[in-house]
């Protein structure tokens, strides 16, 4: 194992890895509540045991292939933001409202294309394109998003109609559980303790028991559903259409693959970035050591979590959080996989890792991220607004894309004005463009 995985190799052993993996299991173990809700019968139509199912299996199944294929430290699961686009802009009545199979098919194709990219060589192509100072501004940025979300998450930040956002009520239970994971986490992290964020997360959700912050499980009584299984390829009910089919019948849906496309693209990317900047597997110029298995798991990721009913698979950024724990092989991801696994029987158990709880990691990690912003040239206008504009994009408009299109289309933009567009470089072009492109169409 120690061969394989090169624990040693990478100045690792296996109780670190072990460690890392569970921390990141936690750090994202939201989603097996929350995708379910929204591909449930109250949002995309699914049963609810099928999406719980598929959300679980689909995760670990991705995650361990990860682990084996990339060796990194690297978890994936059901994309947020493209599971609320499925839930409420293809499936829902407000949206397209189609039937869930069709929107899995939507997905699948997404994955196929998207894999088809990789496999050419031109999703490492636009990585390789990026100058190095927009590089390290997504990995800042992403940092401020991962503290942001745990922060939100934990009640400490807080919607307000005349400020947008604001300090949330200090005294409350949830917000007290916040600040004790914050606080464990950095007097941990900053005594050099193994296992610093696992344990704020662990001490955190006992905490959160007596304050009733933590939910206790009412039952555990649970069945496997693996109905949503090969959606895509399931006849839509009241048609004698398989749903794959119904994608290429409505113009509205190839729309629809196109937005989750891009998504998927630039999400992955930054997310990649930023646990390679924790992991230590990111080189002085930027780039990610070893990319090419990484994205080609995760563009397989996003047509399984189709075929299986669970939305877009896709590499989670609280990976990091792992990352930071000291995790440097794919054996954590390993670990995080089976946990998923377990999860599958024991949702109700898991499903008591409260925001709260998670809060102290996400902003510890959020706080390791920051640490390359002194590496970019702040003098010079062409490198520090897009950088800026990337930094304060992601975390402002809570998306990963948002911020890298902010990020790229600013960058070309300002070397035209300078005289200099021949210096970017071609595929710099195509991929500002379709971000404008994306922009424009909503």
């Amino acid at each position: 194992m120690d061969r394989f995985f090169k624990i040693s190799e990478r100045g690792s052993d296996v109780s670190t890895e072990v460690l890392g993996g569970i921390t990141t299991f936690l750090a994202m173990a939201y989603i097996i509540a929350v995708n379910p809700m929204l591909m449930g019968p109250e949002g995309a139509g699914m049963p609810f045991p099928a999406a719980l199912t598929a959300t679980c299996f689909g995760s670990a199944l991705m995650t361990v292939c990860m682990g084996l294929v990339s060796n990194r430290p690297i978890a994936l699961a059901s994309g947020m933001g493209i599971n609320a686009v499925v839930a409420y802009s293809i499936c829902g009545a407000s949206g397209a409202g189609v039937d869930w199979r069709a929107a899995m098919a939507v997905v699948f194709l997404e994955g196929v294309l998207i894999l088809a990219l990789v496999l050419c060589g031109l999703r490492k192509a636009v990585m390789d394109a990026i100058p190095v100072g927009l590089r390290r501004a997504i990995g800042i940025g992403i940092g401020l998003f991962i503290a942001f979300v745990g922060m939100k998450g934990g009640g400490l930040v807080v919607d307000d109609e005349s400020t947008l956002l604001a300090l949330g009520d200090v005294t409350s239970p949830a917000v007290l559980v916040s600040v004790l994971s914050i606080v464990i986490a950095v007097i941990l992290q900053a005594r050099g303790v193994k296992g610093a964020l696992l344990i704020s997360i662990v001490v955190a959700t006992l905490v959160g028991i007596p304050l009733g912050v933590t939910a206790l499980p009412t039952s555990l009584d649970f069945g496997l559903d693996f109905s949503a299984f090969a959606g895509p390829f399931q006849t839509v009910p009241g048609t004698d259409m398989l749903a794959i089919a119904q994608v290429f019948l409505q113009p509205a849906l190839l729309l629809f693959v196109f937005s989750l496309l891009m998504s998927d693209f630039f999400d992955t990317m930054g997310s990649v970035m930023a646990v390679a900047e924790q992991g230590d597997f990111v080189d002085k110029d930027g780039n990610v050591e070893g990319i090419q298995p990484i994205l080609v798991v995760d563009s397989v990721a996003a047509a399984v979590g189709g075929f299986v009913g669970a939305s877009s698979v896709t590499t989670y950024v609280e990976s990091a959080s792992g990352a930071a724990a000291g995790a440097r092989t794919g054996l954590a991801s390993v670990v995080t996989g089976a946990l998923f696994v377990v999860a599958a029987f024991l949702a109700p158990v898991v499903g008591m890792v409260s925001s709260s709880a998670t809060c102290g990691a996400l902003v510890v990690v959020g706080y390791l991220m920051m640490s390359d912003i002194g590496q970019i040239d702040w003098s010079r206008v062409e490198v520090a607004f897009p950088a800026f504009i990337t930094i304060f994009g992601i975390p402002m408009t809570y998306s990963i894309t948002n911020g890298i299109g902010f990020g790229f289309i600013s960058y070309c933009a300002i070397m035209v004005v300078l005289g200099r567009a021949r210096e970017v470089r071609p595929l710099m072009w195509v991929a500002a463009a379709a971000f404008l492109l994306m922009f424009v169409l909503g």
